[in-house]
């Protein structure tokens, strides 16, 4: 009775935890999450990325840009709506801090809730004070990470960043580019002087590598309200709240 194969499968770490159980914790990390998604009722997020780095008055106006951008976001894209429909163009983050933490409290800020899809990872990442409580997650796989990030992703805004933040732009474009994704998805990059020079977008065109219409899969915002209209130009929906 004291061996390890007399354990209960749902009570042994050991099994729980290793390598053939992989596949069973990669779906639980979807199942957690989709369940607390849908008891929230979010049906549609607007995704902000940015870097974890960025921090408040720190010069560069980034981190107060995405708060404001949180807050129209959600003040005027469905997030609020709650009584009997779901909630449309949730604000959805890393959940860190930075850019991730900016977004989650402009939400906060107008009482909406945020989704923040933290991470583990060596540093930088622990959870922000602003995204709701019941949606903010832990995950190990990132491949999981980002299959939330993309299933009710409705727009996607993105505040100048680092790897990580590249690694997820590319990731969407890709999904666009390929039409791997269900719906035309809006992606607008915030602060267009950073982006043209960390990024020579052109250069993919020009060297054959992309299509020249696949600079259109994006577009550019200097403003917070610039960001907001430019998404609402490319197709975001917006529910109306029944009276």
């Amino acid at each position: 009775m004291a061996a390890a194969a007399y354990r209960l499968p749902a009570l042994d770490q050991d099994f729980l935890l290793g390598d053939s159980t992989r596949g069973l914790r990669f779906h639980l990390e979807y199942q957690k999450a989709e369940e607390h998604l849908r008891a929230w009722g979010v049906a549609s997020t607007v995704v902000v990325f940015g870097s974890a780095r960025v921090r408040e008055g720190d010069g560069h106006g980034w981190y107060e840009a995405a708060r404001e951008f949180g807050r129209i976001c959600s003040e005027n894209g469905g997030a609020k709506i709650s009584d009997h429909g779901p909630r449309h163009n949730v604000i959805a983050t890393g959940g860190g801090p930075g850019i991730m933490e900016a977004a989650n409290r402009g939400a906060a800020d107008v009482g909406a809730p945020s989704v923040g899809f933290n991470i583990t990872l060596p540093h930088e990442q622990e959870p922000n004070a602003y995204s709701t409580p019941d949606l903010t997650f832990l995950f190990h796989y990132f491949a999981m990470r980002k299959m939330h990030f993309a299933m009710r992703a409705a727009a996607l805004v993105v505040f100048p960043g680092g790897f990580g933040t590249m690694d997820e732009l590319f990731e969407l474009l890709t999904l666009r580019q390929t039409r791997k994704m269900d719906q035309e998805l809006p992606v607008v990059l915030y602060d267009s002087k950073f982006w043209n020079t960390a990024v020579n977008f052109r250069h993919f065109v020009e060297t054959g590598m992309c299509n020249a219409a696949d600079l259109d899969l994006f577009g550019f915002a200097d403003t917070p309200q610039q960001a907001w209209d430019e998404i609402l130009r490319r197709g975001l929906k917006i529910p109306q709240e029944e009276s």
